[in-house]
């Protein structure tokens, strides 16, 4: 587990802001008749000539891509596709990380494309409420098991269930560091949390059974029951007395600190 130290967080900020706008400025760009591929390419024309940054998911297990793109039942993973085309009541995830300053930013968010119906719309809701909760159980003193379970508790309440085979992960130099952030647990239980950490927090929720299945391609990660999946995710830093979330987007400002 690698703190960060202010010079870093600071360099952070930025990185994270990078990350944030860019998956604002794709808000206009999904829509119906858009591919997936057209969408990956947009980001990483931002990325690399916009931000002078580094689009960290190409070559990251031999991805080719800036971004997942992960359509309705896709649970993560889902790989950009000129053939892969958005039509209206479809739901994607789009999931993007940038380098830049020597530190990597992650971030996720759903983009409703059309008219969704009103099932869609509820998850997607939740979805996000899930990881605020989360993000609410960031401080200096608690656990990670503290946020795992508030993300479940909430999740299944509202009648969905959560992915456990994937969670989040530290984050820095390197875009997986320590720890591992479940997204199930336990309260009081797990690695304690201290300033200086820095880590995403990433819940995947299933409108259905929590099982999942592989395609293929040995990337997409898809439900076993074929209903709808979402996630969002952020890049958290602990602070003295709370968190602050590095990847922030301006419609979030809610959310900047505790």
């Amino acid at each position: 587990m690698k703190l960060k130290t202010k010079e870093q967080i600071e360099n952070y900020r930025d990185t994270g802001r990078i990350a944030a706008e860019i998956l604002t400025t794709l808000v206009d760009h999904v829509k119906p008749g858009v591919s997936t591929y057209e969408i990956a390419k947009l980001a990483e024309d931002l990325i690399v000539n916009k931000y002078d940054a580094i689009a960290s998911c190409i070559g990251q297990y031999d991805f080719e891509y800036a971004l997942c793109s992960s359509v309705n039942d896709v649970v993560c993973h889902g790989i950009p596709s000129k053939e892969e085309i958005l039509k209206d009541g479809d739901m994607v995830n789009l999931d993007i990380t940038v380098k830049k300053h020597g530190l990597v930013s992650d971030t996720s968010r759903m983009y409703l494309v059309g008219e969704v119906s009103a099932d869609a719309q509820k998850l997607s809701r939740v979805g996000q409420e899930c990881l605020y909760k989360g993000i609410d159980q960031v401080k200096p003193g608690n656990t990670l098991g503290d946020i795992g379970f508030a993300i479940n508790k909430h999740a299944t309440r509202n009648g969905y269930s959560i992915v456990r085979e994937y969670s989040g992960h530290g984050i820095g130099a390197e875009m997986h560091e320590e720890p591992e952030v479940l997204h199930y647990g336990k309260k009081d239980k797990g690695i304690k949390l201290v300033e200086g950490m820095t880590f995403t927090i990433e819940p995947m929720v299933n409108q259905g059974s929590r099982e999942i299945e592989h395609l293929d391609d040995e990337w997409t990660v898809v439900t076993q029951d074929g209903k709808l999946s979402v996630q969002w995710e952020h890049t958290i830093l602990v602070t003295k007395t709370g968190y602050e979330i590095l990847t922030l987007r301006e419609e979030e400002s809610f959310k900047r600190t505790s």
